[in-house]
């Protein structure tokens, strides 16, 4: 992992603003995290960053990293989301973010993650998302992302990438691009925590020039 790091840090203008993920829902104004060598980062699972001099940076490797900016390239943001942290509103924590720092319309891009075919959840992860919907309308939308797998009673295919999509819609952000890799497939690529268990993280970035 040093070796990674420094190999990064060697193509990144600053230092990234590193977080101390925990599947929650708390967003950091990037310029606000404190980068020194050596310094804890701060718990959180995404940051934004309306100034220059600050990237926004998460580690994944499985769940899905995305990545934000406004079309006017004044505010970006990184957003950690598993599936408790899209449940908890992450997604929405950061778009509310950005435009509480000025953001006009944002576009989102959804990076590599556990593809629909691979993430087998539990009865218990479909029912925080069923919690969340607002109305039956929502209900559906988030039932359609959960197909049951034959002889598992209880266990489901969740589509990742569909709850996020329907979790942006909702919150305003209809531009959002990605969304086509699963990391526990593609060994070549990614790393995977489902597949390997012990291993590394993909970083996925983002700052404004």
């Amino acid at each position: 992992m040093r070796i990674n790091r420094y190999l990064l840090q060697g193509v990144l203008p600053l230092r990234p603003a590193w977080l101390s993920q925990v599947h929650g829902n708390v967003v950091l104004d990037a310029a606000g995290v404190a980068t020194a060598p050596g310094l804890a980062p701060p718990t959180a699972d995404a940051s934004f960053a309306a100034a220059r001099g600050a990237i926004c940076a998460i580690l994944t490797a499985d769940c899905l990293p995305v990545l934000f900016c406004d079309t006017d390239g004044k505010v970006v943001a990184a957003a950690h989301a598993g599936w408790r942290g899209l449940a908890g509103g992450v997604l929405g924590n950061t778009v509310a973010a950005m435009r509480a720092a000025g953001a006009g319309e944002i576009l989102a891009w959804l990076g590599p993650a556990i593809g629909p075919g691979r993430f087998e959840v539990g009865a218990e992860v479909l029912q925080a998302f069923l919690d969340g919907a607002p109305d039956p309308a929502a209900a559906q939308a988030v039932a359609a992302a959960f197909k049951p797998l034959p002889g598992r009673n209880g266990k489901y295919l969740a589509d990742i990438y569909a709850l996020a999509r329907r979790a942006l819609l909702r919150d305003g952000v209809e531009r959002v691009a990605g969304g086509q890799f699963c990391t526990v497939s593609d060994a070549a690529r990614f790393y995977s925590y489902r597949r390997d268990g012990v291993t590394g993280r993909q970083a996925s970035l983002i700052w404004r020039k």
